[in-house]
């Protein structure tokens, strides 16, 4: 079974982003110094993409992952509060999602399969749902998954647990994904941000050349130098300040 906190990339897929990312970094050096030889040595910034890559790719399956959960939650509600036992709730957990989510190779469905069969094979329910909670790097399934374990342990009216619990649980998610849409719009204007000052010095030195002659010459090269820096800096920094996670 998956571990969704490590997203692995193929070796065509790392060289795809080393040479996007490489382009990235020769086409923003050549932009403020217009000397190809220059913007040769920010070449190897590429490097880096493939992590980037990697990341991106990790956080967006977790992303789809935690939303899908969130909808395995309110129909396992929905099937609990119809008076079916946890276990049959499970079982008929994937038709459920199948025609909600329409996509039969989901990983939520994959796992719902997975714990089914292991049920099935004779272990107990707590068993498969914390390897799962493990695995997904979600705080909402560990917190479901010692749910159900306690609950096995102590005893106690199991269905009406789950039952609260998937609710109280889907209401917080719902809250967290209607503010990861606000965040998504700051997320955007962050991007546009620093890719303005790129396409104002860009356009600057095509339209109007002339104004730019004086930093390509002299202490023109420092002021270029310390202005990039600053401008990776300023770029770190937004980064840093818009990975918010909920």
């Amino acid at each position: 079974m998956p571990d969704y906190r490590i997203c692995r990339l193929t070796r065509f897929q790392q060289s795809a982003a080393f040479l996007i990312g490489a382009c990235f970094c020769f086409a923003a050096v050549w932009v403020l110094y217009r000397q190809p030889i220059v913007a040769l040595l920010a070449v190897p910034g590429g490097y880096f993409a493939p992590g980037l890559l990697r990341r991106r790719w990790q956080r967006q399956r977790q992303e789809r992952l935690r939303r899908s959960f969130k909808d395995m939650l309110q129909a396992l509600g929905s099937l609990l509060a119809a008076g079916r036992s946890v276990e049959n709730a499970f079982a008929a957990l994937e038709d459920d999602l199948e025609l909600l989510i329409g996509d039969p190779k989901a990983d939520i469905l994959v796992e719902i399969r997975a714990v089914v069969n292991r049920c099935r094979n004779g272990e107990p329910l707590e068993v498969p749902l914390a390897d799962f909670a493990e695995r997904s790097g979600l705080e909402e399934a560990r917190s479901f998954s010692e749910v159900i374990s306690i609950c096995k342990r102590a005893g106690g009216d199991l269905v009406e647990v789950v039952r609260r619990t998937a609710g109280m649980i889907g209401e917080k998610m719902e809250v967290e994904l209607e503010l990861m849409v606000l965040l998504a719009q700051k997320r955007l204007e962050s991007r546009l941000m620093m890719a303005m000052p790129f396409a104002f010095v860009g356009l600057l030195g095509f339209f109007a050349g002339d104004y730019m002659d004086g930093l390509h010459q002299g202490i023109g090269w420092l002021i270029l130098t310390v202005c990039l820096a600053l401008l990776g800096l300023c770029c770190w920094w937004i980064l840093r300040i818009m990975d918010i996670r909920l």
